[in-house]
């Protein structure tokens, strides 16, 4: 029996391994959607948030009893020793004592339990919609890496058959020395640029692996758009990021940081009249058939004559007045800050929209042309290299008008708390 054990141990081993090994490294190809949820998942200011929950709700717990300070027992046991005969007794006692809060602190401590309860839910909330936001910057500055490899290997491409045919029509006595050397530069200034966009592909995607919290091998590769169809309208309007800039999580946080602070404030206020502290005791004293059964009811009042909590009334004061300025300015700053994005979002898109239109157009008919022209020997080497190189700016020109089209959109979409879809919330 023991050696099939070990046989199955060994073929679920060898079937685990690899498995491990191909969801470690990324079996398919990354999606957006893929991206954000393994951003949320493992963003490590989104978990520290979620790790002080605990906290809060125990917080909200413990203002919810009934009272805020515990009774407190006494006992007593007291051994009287007379010098008549059968002079000695045994005395006890048993008595119990409750601080009451008479200034209604209890209430205003739940207020401040359940906003501070409520903002770090909307931080939690916050917290989701930067890591979601960061990861899809990361994605699409990917996405435009490897647009831009693409140009650049097509440019190589595209060179390095020009400079070989230069070079057989030099052979041949067809060309000169001077085209053989423009063409050589261009293919060699092509292989460099190709080089510098391997190292930015690399970079951008040691970035988006930072964001998801993966090693960067183990990014598979990237798929998606990065495009902008011509004419096809936004869905959403200035005014309606403008309503939904109002209620972001951030702003929510930040009123109901000032709502705790206000109701810290009315603790602290009302902790300036005593507590009274309310006591019940019984026991038996004295010695034979003398003892009594004795029932006391005290009531204690501190007299707040010296201490009166200005200390404390006006650090609570300080924090509220400092929140009520954080979220005013907040409302303010994210008001000006979704005006701002828009208005470079639409001159984006207009430029977006110009280059697909004539430039990228133009330019790819010119290379048609170019290249007719070069065979019926009505132009020369440096006109073709011309016009092609024209076409290659084009292509990286859309691409870059393209990558801080949707960098720009991603950031307004963000600050006006839409979703990264960029649909109705």
């Amino acid at each position: 029996m023991r050696f099939p054990l070990l046989a199955l141990a060994f073929v679920l081993a060898a079937s685990t391994v690899p498995a491990l090994a191909q969801t470690a490294a990324g079996a398919g190809p990354l999606t957006l959607a893929e991206a954000l949820r393994l951003a949320e998942a493992a963003s490590p200011a989104l978990r520290a948030r979620e790790a002080q929950l605990t906290a809060a709700e125990g917080s909200r717990r413990e203002a919810a009893s009934l009272l805020f300070n515990n009774p407190e027992l006494s006992v007593e046991r007291t051994r009287r020793q007379a010098t008549a005969a059968n002079g000695s007794a045994s005395e006890w006692g048993l008595g119990i004592a409750q601080p009451i809060e008479i200034g209604g602190q209890q209430a205003r401590r739940r207020e401040a339990a359940s906003a501070s309860l409520e903002a770090l839910r909307a931080e939690i909330e916050d917290a989701r919609r930067q890591a979601r936001a960061e990861a899809s910057l990361r994605f699409h500055a990917v996405l435009a890496a490897q647009r831009r490899l693409q140009v650049e290997q097509r440019s190589v491409e595209l060179f390095d058959s020009t400079a070989q045919a230069v070079a057989k029509r030099r052979s041949a006595g067809e060309d000169t020395r001077l085209d053989a050397n423009v063409a050589l530069i261009e293919a060699e200034r092509a292989r460099n640029a190709l080089a510098v966009s391997r190292e930015h592909l690399q970079d951008a995607k040691g970035e988006l692996a930072t964001a998801l919290q993966l090693p960067p091998s183990a990014v598979p590769e990237v798929i998606g758009e990065l495009g902008l169809p011509s004419g096809a309208p936004l869905s959403y309007s200035l005014d309606q990021l403008l309503a939904s800039a109002q209620s972001l999580p951030r702003q929510r946080a930040l009123a109901a940081r000032e709502d705790a602070a206000r109701a810290r404030v009315g603790v602290e206020r009302a902790s300036r009249y005593p507590d009274v502290t309310v006591g019940l005791s019984v026991g038996r004293e004295g010695s034979g058939d003398g003892r009594e059964r004795v029932t006391t009811l005290s009531i204690s009042v501190p007299l707040p004559l010296f201490k009166r909590n200005d200390a404390a009334i006006g650090q609570a004061l300080s924090e509220a007045t400092q929140a009520e300025i954080e979220r005013a300015a907040a409302a303010r700053d994210g008001q000006a800050q979704v005006r701002r994005l828009w208005s470079r979002l639409d001159s984006q898109r207009e430029r977006v929209a110009r280059l697909q239109r004539s430039m990228v157009a133009a330019s790819t008919d010119n290379q048609q042309l170019a290249a007719k022209s070069r065979q019926a020997g009505q132009i020369g080497l440096l006109d073709q290299l011309l016009v092609n190189r024209q076409a290659l700016d084009a292509e990286r020109d859309l691409n870059d008008a393209l990558a801080e089209f949707h960098i720009t959109r991603i950031e307004l979409e963000n600050a006006a708390g839409w979703s990264q879809e960029g649909t109705a919330r």
